[in-house]
């Protein structure tokens, strides 16, 4: 299923050209065109394995995502370390978002010279890096940092006095158990606050991220751990308020609670990444159906074993990452969801196995169901077909660029942030 959206071509047989590079992007997307040839390529000719970004599916989970966020009064800050991709993040703050959250001080770089400069560095600042944060923000850059710990908010203070700097911090909030944090009614809260406080630093807020929601599928659980999130984080922000600290952030969030939450009462921000995208993780907790999902990989059948039950595609773990979320969760995808080429999932087909460069495309099942020895007369050698991914993220990390697909087939090449 392909949404359409007012920005992009309404009919799959429309005869309009590209969409253009999303409104405010400093970055250029050029047609793609097949290597050696000055034929602009479409799915059939690409080179596999590629990444494929279903722009009209991307659109309207970035509507969706910023209509909750407006509706529940919060400023929506995306996390961009899903896509890594300056288009797309283009995309977001044109729907209505505000700054953005990296994973990565490189992400931090990369967007700031796209223009980007309110942004959030969600991972615990490492000493070593205060030097790149501190560049960072007297060229310009808004950058916010987090920590959660005495003994780091006393390094950003120390590196903070010797440089004749300010910085703006965020106290990470533990309201899951999932990660890193101070738990909401901890002590050490308050002297995490008041050594940035009285060390001359900006004590901006709390933050938190209910990252355990991904274990979930169940619509209450989920309910109730939304709640759990926006309450702890609260909790948190009205302790220092208490003891005399300031804290006027209050930003909390993950896919799953951020499409599930009716109140975000005391909470200012909101956070989500996977969204724009989805994934068969995120299919199975229940806050997507697989017409959702943005990304995939398309892929080349290259091969058979017809005793097996296998065709065998040029998409393995190289392309599709090791993640392998959904084997735990209720429903197990293997390494990925099989579609036809125009993106509809082909029933009971998953891509079952990989290797490095190589896939194993199979019916889904236990080793005592029937294997489909008819495999070779569904999937000829040379069928191309489309790969779901488990994780949107660690499947787009393993390509230096996506290939944003029109309702009318162009396509388009937008590059991908890497490294550190």
């Amino acid at each position: 299923m392909q949404h359409p959206s007012p920005s992009l071509p309404a009919s799959p047989t429309s005869n309009t050209s590209a969409p253009p590079v999303p409104p405010g992007s400093h970055a250029r997307a050029v047609r793609t065109a097949v290597p050696g040839s000055t034929a602009l390529a479409t799915l059939d000719t690409l080179d596999t394995p590629a990444a494929i970004i279903a722009l009209s599916r991307m659109q309207h989970n970035i509507a969706r995502m910023q209509q909750r966020a407006t509706a529940l009064g919060v400023r929506f800050r995306p996390h961009v370390k899903t896509s890594k991709c300056a288009e797309v993040a283009a995309a977001q703050r044109e729907a209505g978002a505000t700054g953005i959250t990296v994973s990565t001080l490189k992400e931090a770089e990369k967007f700031f010279g796209h223009g980007v400069t309110d942004i959030l560095y969600a991972v615990g600042m490492a000493p070593h890096r205060l030097d790149h944060a501190l560049d960072l923000r007297l060229r310009g850059c808004a950058l916010q940092i987090l920590t959660d710990s005495v003994e780091g908010a006393q390094a950003i203070v120390d590196h903070g006095r010797a440089h004749g700097h300010v910085f703006e911090v965020l106290v990470e909030i533990d309201t899951d158990g999932h990660r890193s944090g101070i738990k909401p009614d901890e002590d050490r809260l308050l002297d995490v606050g008041r050594v940035l406080h009285e060390g001359g630093m900006r004590l901006a807020g709390v933050l938190t991220h209910a990252g355990s929601s991904y274990d979930l599928h169940d619509t209450q659980a989920i309910a109730d751990l939304t709640e759990q999130e926006r309450a702890g984080c609260v909790l948190a922000a009205n302790r220092l308020r208490g003891a005399g600290l300031p804290c006027p952030v209050v930003s909390v969030g993950s896919t799953p609670t951020a499409l599930t939450a009716t109140s975000l009462a005391g909470v200012t921000e909101l956070r989500a990444g996977v969204y724009v995208f989805f994934d068969l993780v995120m299919c199975n907790v229940g806050v997507c159906g697989t017409d959702d999902i943005a990304l995939s990989v398309l892929t080349t059948v290259i091969g058979h074993q017809a005793d097996k039950g296998w065709a065998i595609v040029d998409a393995g773990w190289m392309a599709m990452s090791r993640d392998r979320g959904t084997a735990k969760q209720q429903r197990d995808y293997g390494y990925g969801q099989v579609c036809t080429m125009d993106g509809l999932p082909i029933a009971g087909y998953v891509l079952s196995a990989a290797n490095q460069e190589h896939g194993i495309v199979s019916r889904e099942g236990t080793p005592t169901d029937p294997i489909d020895k008819d495999i070779a007369m569904r999937f000829p050698t040379g069928t191309r077909l489309r790969i779901l991914p488990n994780h949107a993220c660690a499947t787009g990390a393993q390509f230096p660029a996506y290939h944003a697909l029109a309702q009318d087939g162009s396509l388009q090449t937008w590059g991908r942030f890497h490294g550190w």
